[in-house]
């Protein structure tokens, strides 16, 4: 599923090819696109403006030269993609943009194989969107308040990933960076929240930002083509990672053999000897 990371490269994306132009048409193209909250149909949207494209954690959304905006939430294979002539078209399109800007002319499609996926017309409050009220600001937002989320973890009863996973504490992070957090915080994944020092839990935060700041700057993590960015272009952090998906490798630190346990219906990836139970 992507994480914030990957969820910031294709709204940098659409920053840059999206923004500023006008949307002359909208098409629903599955029937279980729009969510079910959604204030409008999808097709209420031709006729605006893109002013901006903005993210909190794992959701983005169109600010419309109108009160209304368009959000959207990828899901696992959720892809914005523009076409380009003498490509292939996507082949699970579940909705279609016409944009124009002067006398040009771009498509966009939201394409999505596995349809968990969605679009939403919503309105804001303080600038932000309906459905995104109750996910906490992540660390890149102005709003982040360290010492706050520091407190909240600390209050959990709660293994510290399920902690850190938690998108009501902080946003953003997934099953991929909370292990590679943990790694690098040297911290085991079944390590109770309420059992930590400040201190510490303040090190695993600053450890999920640089990861997270660092994969952003390598376009996000692609293990296969569900994640691609708008240009239908791969991330490569994937080649930086440490513990997730690497059951068996050396540890790149201590070169003790990583171990996979299960975790709430996934994986946690981790190194037995430097991350101490």
């Amino acid at each position: 599923m992507p994480e914030l990371p990957e969820v910031e490269t294709v709204r940098r994306g659409l920053a840059n090819l999206a923004v500023g132009w006008k949307i002359t048409n909208a098409e629903n193209l599955h029937p279980r696109l729009l969510k079910e909250s959604s204030i409008a149909p999808l097709e209420s949207v031709a006729g605006a403006r893109i002013i901006e494209a903005r993210r909190r954690g794992k959701f983005l959304w169109l600010v419309l030269n109108r009160p209304e905006v368009l959000v959207a939430h990828l899901g696992m294979s959720g892809q914005f993609l523009f076409h380009e002539e003498g490509k292939p078209s996507a082949k699970h399109a579940r909705a279609r943009f016409q944009l124009s800007k002067a006398l040009r002319r771009r498509e966009l499609v939201f394409n999505d194989q596995r349809t968990f996926g969605w679009l939403s017309v919503e309105q804001c409050t303080d600038g932000v969107p309906t459905s995104v009220h109750h996910i906490a600001p992540d660390p890149f937002e102005e709003e982040f308040a360290l010492a706050q989320v520091i407190s909240n973890i600390r209050r959990r009863k709660t293994t510290i990933k399920t902690a850190l996973l938690n998108q009501e504490i902080m946003s953003g992070v997934g099953n991929i960076y909370a292990d590679e957090s943990l790694w690098r915080a040297k911290i085991h994944p079944e390590t109770e929240a309420s059992s930590m020092s400040s201190a510490r839990i303040e090190r695993l935060v600053q450890s999920a930002i640089e990861v997270m700041a660092e994969a952003i700057r390598q376009g996000g993590t692609s293990f296969d083509d569900m994640y691609i960015n708008v240009n239908g272009e791969s991330g490569f952090f994937e080649q930086s990672l440490n513990v997730y998906g690497l059951e068996g490798e050396p540890c790149s630190r201590c070169g003790g053999a990583i171990k996979r346990i299960a975790f709430a219906n996934r994986s946690s990836h981790f190194c037995p000897r430097c991350q101490r139970k």
